[in-house]
Protein backbone atom coordinates (compact mmCIF):
# COMPACT_ATOMS: atom_id res chain seq x y z
CA UNK A 1 0.00 0.00 0.00
CA UNK A 2 1.80 3.33 -1.32
CA UNK A 3 0.72 6.31 0.18
CA UNK A 4 1.43 9.88 -1.21
CA UNK A 5 1.45 12.92 0.55
CA UNK A 6 1.01 16.15 -1.04
CA UNK A 7 -0.21 19.77 -0.48
CA UNK A 8 -4.63 19.69 -0.40
CA UNK A 9 -6.22 20.99 -3.47
CA UNK A 10 -9.48 22.48 -3.25
CA UNK A 11 -11.60 18.93 -4.59
CA UNK A 12 -10.12 17.21 -1.32
CA UNK A 13 -11.90 19.74 1.10
CA UNK A 14 -14.90 17.07 1.34
CA UNK A 15 -13.15 14.05 2.46
CA UNK A 16 -10.90 15.87 4.71
CA UNK A 17 -14.08 17.24 6.56
CA UNK A 18 -15.51 14.26 6.53
CA UNK A 19 -12.07 12.16 7.74
CA UNK A 20 -11.85 14.98 10.30
CA UNK A 21 -15.68 14.74 12.16
CA UNK A 22 -15.01 11.06 12.06
CA UNK A 23 -11.35 10.39 13.07
CA UNK A 24 -12.76 13.90 16.03
CA UNK A 25 -16.09 12.24 16.45
CA UNK A 26 -14.84 8.48 16.73
CA UNK A 27 -12.33 9.50 19.34
CA UNK A 28 -14.55 10.69 21.55
CA UNK A 29 -13.48 14.36 21.81
CA UNK A 30 -16.85 15.92 20.96
CA UNK A 31 -20.20 14.15 21.26
CA UNK A 32 -21.72 16.12 18.61
CA UNK A 33 -20.32 17.75 15.18
CA UNK A 34 -22.54 20.87 16.51
CA UNK A 35 -19.77 22.08 18.96
CA UNK A 36 -17.98 24.96 17.53
CA UNK A 37 -14.74 23.75 17.26
CA UNK A 38 -15.36 21.06 14.74
CA UNK A 39 -17.81 23.45 13.18
CA UNK A 40 -14.44 25.38 12.59
CA UNK A 41 -11.86 22.51 11.56
CA UNK A 42 -14.65 21.28 9.35
CA UNK A 43 -14.60 24.78 7.51
CA UNK A 44 -11.65 23.17 5.51
CA UNK A 45 -11.40 25.28 2.32
CA UNK A 46 -11.15 28.65 5.25
CA UNK A 47 -8.62 26.76 6.94
CA UNK A 48 -6.81 25.65 3.42
CA UNK A 49 -6.73 29.94 2.93
CA UNK A 50 -4.69 30.45 5.45
CA UNK A 51 -2.93 27.79 6.69
CA UNK A 52 -0.59 24.96 4.65
CA UNK A 53 -2.84 21.86 4.49
CA UNK A 54 -1.53 18.31 3.33
CA UNK A 55 -3.19 15.17 2.61
CA UNK A 56 -2.19 12.04 2.03
CA UNK A 57 -3.69 9.83 -0.46
CA UNK A 58 -4.04 6.47 -1.18
CA UNK A 59 -5.22 4.30 -4.46
CA UNK A 60 -6.83 7.93 -5.68
CA UNK A 61 -8.42 8.26 -2.01
CA UNK A 62 -8.17 10.99 0.33
CA UNK A 63 -7.61 9.03 3.29
CA UNK A 64 -5.66 11.77 5.65
CA UNK A 65 -4.62 15.51 6.63
CA UNK A 66 -2.59 17.76 8.45
CA UNK A 67 -2.70 21.77 8.94
CA UNK A 68 0.62 23.40 9.52
CA UNK A 69 1.65 26.20 11.06
CA UNK A 70 4.24 28.93 12.34
CA UNK A 71 4.75 31.07 15.70
CA UNK A 72 2.20 33.89 15.09
CA UNK A 73 -0.12 32.01 12.61
CA UNK A 74 -3.88 32.07 12.59
CA UNK A 75 -3.50 28.22 13.07
CA UNK A 76 -1.05 28.05 15.60
CA UNK A 77 -1.55 26.63 19.07
CA UNK A 78 1.78 26.00 20.50
CA UNK A 79 4.55 27.00 17.99
CA UNK A 80 7.58 28.93 19.21
CA UNK A 81 9.33 31.28 17.02
CA UNK A 82 11.78 28.46 15.73
CA UNK A 83 9.23 25.60 15.27
CA UNK A 84 6.98 24.18 12.62
CA UNK A 85 3.73 23.05 14.20
CA UNK A 86 1.27 20.35 12.51
CA UNK A 87 -2.08 20.55 14.07
CA UNK A 88 -5.48 18.59 12.98
CA UNK A 89 -3.42 15.51 11.93
CA UNK A 90 -6.18 13.11 11.04
CA UNK A 91 -6.51 9.42 9.53
CA UNK A 92 -10.25 8.05 8.41
CA UNK A 93 -10.97 5.72 11.01
CA UNK A 94 -11.42 3.00 8.40
CA UNK A 95 -7.55 2.86 7.23
CA UNK A 96 -6.24 4.15 11.06
CA UNK A 97 -2.88 2.26 11.54
CA UNK A 98 -2.00 1.63 8.42
CA UNK A 99 1.14 3.74 8.14
CA UNK A 100 -0.80 7.30 6.66
CA UNK A 101 -0.08 8.99 9.61
CA UNK A 102 3.36 7.93 9.62
CA UNK A 103 3.83 9.34 6.00
CA UNK A 104 2.33 12.90 6.99
CA UNK A 105 4.68 13.17 10.13
CA UNK A 106 7.86 12.01 8.15
CA UNK A 107 6.92 14.39 5.21
CA UNK A 108 6.46 17.17 7.95
CA UNK A 109 9.27 16.32 9.14
CA UNK A 110 11.06 16.40 6.62
CA UNK A 111 9.79 19.83 4.76
CA UNK A 112 10.75 21.78 8.04
CA UNK A 113 14.14 20.79 7.96
CA UNK A 114 14.06 22.69 4.14
CA UNK A 115 12.78 25.73 6.13
CA UNK A 116 15.01 28.98 7.22
CA UNK A 117 14.61 29.08 11.03
CA UNK A 118 13.03 26.18 12.00
CA UNK A 119 14.33 24.28 14.40
CA UNK A 120 11.95 21.53 15.68
CA UNK A 121 8.61 20.46 15.07
CA UNK A 122 5.69 20.13 17.35
CA UNK A 123 2.70 19.06 18.04
CA UNK A 124 -0.11 18.91 20.45
CA UNK A 125 -2.33 15.28 20.58
CA UNK A 126 -5.07 13.55 22.65
CA UNK A 127 -4.24 12.28 26.19
CA UNK A 128 -5.23 9.01 25.42
CA UNK A 129 -4.44 8.83 21.79
CA UNK A 130 -1.86 5.95 22.59
CA UNK A 131 -1.27 4.88 19.23
CA UNK A 132 -0.36 8.53 17.96
CA UNK A 133 2.05 8.65 21.50
CA UNK A 134 3.61 5.31 20.08
CA UNK A 135 4.14 6.78 16.49
CA UNK A 136 5.55 10.05 17.72
CA UNK A 137 7.84 8.80 20.06
CA UNK A 138 9.07 5.83 17.28
CA UNK A 139 9.88 9.09 14.98
CA UNK A 140 11.55 10.92 17.53
CA UNK A 141 9.49 13.08 19.66
CA UNK A 142 9.87 13.81 22.54
CA UNK A 143 7.07 14.80 25.02
CA UNK A 144 7.08 18.86 26.40
CA UNK A 145 4.41 18.52 29.34
CA UNK A 146 5.53 22.07 30.86
CA UNK A 147 3.47 22.74 27.20
CA UNK A 148 0.65 20.31 27.87
CA UNK A 149 -3.42 22.17 28.15
CA UNK A 150 -6.74 21.33 28.20
CA UNK A 151 -9.43 21.96 25.59
CA UNK A 152 -11.48 24.73 26.65
CA UNK A 153 -14.85 23.32 25.28
CA UNK A 154 -14.36 19.83 27.70
CA UNK A 155 -11.56 20.28 29.95
CA UNK A 156 -9.53 17.22 28.35
CA UNK A 157 -5.47 17.19 27.94
CA UNK A 158 -3.80 17.47 25.30
CA UNK A 159 -0.09 16.33 24.87
CA UNK A 160 2.52 18.49 23.47
CA UNK A 161 5.58 16.28 21.85
CA UNK A 162 8.34 18.21 20.33
CA UNK A 163 11.56 17.35 18.19
CA UNK A 164 14.71 18.60 17.95
CA UNK A 165 15.96 19.06 14.01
Amino acid sequence: MSTTVRPIAEEDFNAVARITADAYLGAGYFDSAEYPYMQKIMQVGERAAVAPMIVAERNGEVIGSATLAVYGDEWADIALENELEFRLLVVDPAVQRSGAGRAMVEWIVAHARGLDGIRAVSLTTGDDWHGAHALYQKLGFTRAPERDWPIPENGKMLRVYRMAL
